[in-house]
């Protein structure tokens, strides 16, 4: 008797406020590569009935296509939908000591509207990137940055 199989599934939805302007690199074999943060809020009730408000920093990463998208209209402030996988990378800081941090591999990328900051501008011109994305070839284990966002956009 064989052994059941078993079905996985590594899939993260996400909306939320860009943090800060996104970064893109490219690989030494020149694939683009863009890293942003985004700030997802979650309002709850504590036991005393009282409205809290917490925020979740979330590291994106893009690559190829959605990372030269990201790159040019993923600006501090955009409200985007991210759709992905999560990612579990290790690396070095510059001190030598072994960092791991997760992130979410970025599979699909939409814009749901203005900025928080109002440039309405900006908006409107990234509409031409409002479709979907899909990297179902993204690389696993491509380096991205190590970047903090202190301040949230909202």
């Amino acid at each position: 008797m064989s052994s059941p199989k078993h079905i996985m599934l590594n899939k993260v939805m996400l909306i939320g406020y860009v943090g800060a302007d996104s970064e893109m690199k490219f690989t030494p074999g020149g694939i683009p590569v863009a890293n942003f943060s985004l700030a997802v809020k979650e309002t709850y009730k504590n036991g005393g009935g009282e409205k809290k408000t917490s925020t979740l920093w979330v590291r994106c990463v893009a690559w190829r296509r959605c990372a030269e998208i990201a790159g040019e209209f993923v600006n501090k402030g955009k409200f985007v939908y991210v759709e992905g996988r999560l990612q579990l990378r290790s690396y070095q800081d510059r001190e030598g000591q072994k960092r791991e941090v997760t992130e979410v591999v970025v599979g699909t990328l939409r814009f749901l509207g203005p900025p928080k900051n109002g440039n309405v501008a900006k908006a409107a011109e990234s509409s031409k990137a409002a479709e979907p994305v899909d990297m179902s070839e993204n690389p696993f284990s491509e380096p991205g940055s190590d970047g903090a966002d202190s301040d949230i956009p909202f």
